[in-house]
């Protein structure tokens, strides 16, 4: 599967800029698990999409990294504890990256308090915990619909660009109403009821004074929906954004 889709790659003239955890990757506690097994299995499953990523000549991956149980998140001494050895896996992770040939893993605040980063306070604790010593760096993917569970000026996505956009080299974007984690398409539909403006994203990210983003639409439809109007919803989104920013 590697040398297909390097072959895909140079055939179609492709430059891929990192490979990220999915929904799969999402349903698992992975570095935050209760059990120390299942956090070493989480620690082979995330050495394998370095490896993967290496093979691929692509040098960055990361995505949903942790989730505490509610057990461990109600409990103030094992949510301290789960919060150390947290650290203590990226950080091994980060040296494992870097004999990899990576440049950086991505970590993707997210919208439930057990999923760490979720607050800004959070966000600034991992870039500085796992950015001491030897290894990769980390960085964070910010994603415009995570802040619906917060409150006050933290859940505002404009404001979490302005303050880390430098420090999240790669930008989910995705129409939200800011109520619920939408993951709706850009299209007018959904433009009306939706918070989230190109220009206003654009501006955001130009005044935060970083030097470059990707942004990667993550428009998520319903399993049931209708391919046709999926194909179409993606159509009109990537439209709506080529006109901010072709």
């Amino acid at each position: 599967m590697v040398e297909q889709v390097k072959d895909a790659i140079k055939k179609h003239g492709i430059e891929i800029h990192s490979t990220f955890t999915g929904l799969v990757g999402y349903s698992f506690n992975l570095f935050a698990h209760p059990d120390p097994l299942m956090r070493m299995d989480a620690m082979d499953w995330y050495t394998k999409a370095i490896d993967l990523s290496s093979m691929l000549g692509v040098p960055r991956t990361g995505g949903h990294i942790a989730a505490k149980s509610a057990n461990d998140y109600s409990d103030p001494l094992r949510k301290q504890y789960m919060d150390s050895v947290l650290i203590e896996n990226m950080n091994a992770l980060r040296l494992y990256a870097k004999t990899k040939g990576l440049k950086l893993l991505l970590w993707e605040p997210m919208p439930v308090p057990r999923e760490t980063p979720w607050t800004m306070l959070e966000a600034e604790e991992v870039l500085k915990k796992t950015n001491e010593g030897d290894g990769v760096p980390v960085r964070l993917t910010i994603d415009l619909g995570h802040q619906c569970t917060l409150k006050g000026k933290e859940s505002d996505p404009y404001e979490w660009l302005y303050k880390f956009a430098p420090y999240s080299p790669a930008i989910h974007i995705q129409q939200t109403d800011g109520k619920a984690d939408r993951h709706w398409p850009f299209t007018e539909e959904y433009n009306r009821i939706g918070i989230i403006k190109a220009d206003k994203v654009i501006k955001a990210i130009d005044e935060s004074g970083a030097s470059e983003v990707y942004l990667f639409l993550e428009y998520i439809p319903p399993a049931e929906e209708n391919d046709n109007k999926v194909l179409k919803n993606l159509e009109e989104s990537i439209k709506y954004w080529k006109e901010y920013l072709g």
